[in-house]
C-alpha cells in the first residue's frame, strides 16, 4: 500500500509559483521529520527542505527565501510552497518520511517559458 503521495506538480513559467502537497497515510506522521527532495536525470537526489515534528525547518541555500515548507498534522500532510521559480528548479520532487524511511513516488515540476 502506498503511504506517501505527492501532488501539485506541473508546468509553470519562470517567476511563477506552485504548491506541492504530500499526504501521509501512516500512523506516525505527527512524530516524523519530513522532507522534500528533488532529482533530475543523471544527478544525485538533493535535499530541498525539511521540517521536524515540532516545526523546525531547514532549507537548501538554492531555495532559501523562495520556498517554504510547512505541515498540517491534523491532515497528515506536508506542503512546499515554491515562489519565484527558476528553470534550474525543474526536477522530480519527492516527499520523504524520515521516521519510517519512506519515499513518495515523486511529482514532476517543470519551469519553462
Amino acid at each position: 500500500q502506498v503511504q506517501l503521495v505527492e501532488s501539485g506538480g506541473g508546468l509553470v513559467q519562470p517567476g511563477g509559483s506552485l504548491r506541492l502537497s504530500c499526504a501521509d497515510s501512516g500512523r506516525a506522521f505527527r512524530i516524523s521529520t519530513m522532507g522534500w527532495y528533488r532529482q533530475t536525470p543523471g544527478k544525485q537526489r538533493e535535499l530541498v527542505a525539511s521540517i521536524t515534528s515540532s516545526g523546525s525547518t531547514n532549507y537548501a541555500d538554492t531555495v532559501s527565501g523562495r520556498f517554504t515548507i510547512s505541515r498540517d498534522n491534523a491532515k497528515n500532510t506536508m506542503y512546499l510552497q515554491m515562489n519565484d521559480l527558476k528553470p534550474e528548479d525543474t526536477a522530480v520532487y519527492y516527499c520523504r518520511n524520515y521516521y519510517n524511511d519512506l519515499w513518495g513516488q515523486g511529482t514532476q515540476v517543470t519551469v519553462s517559458s
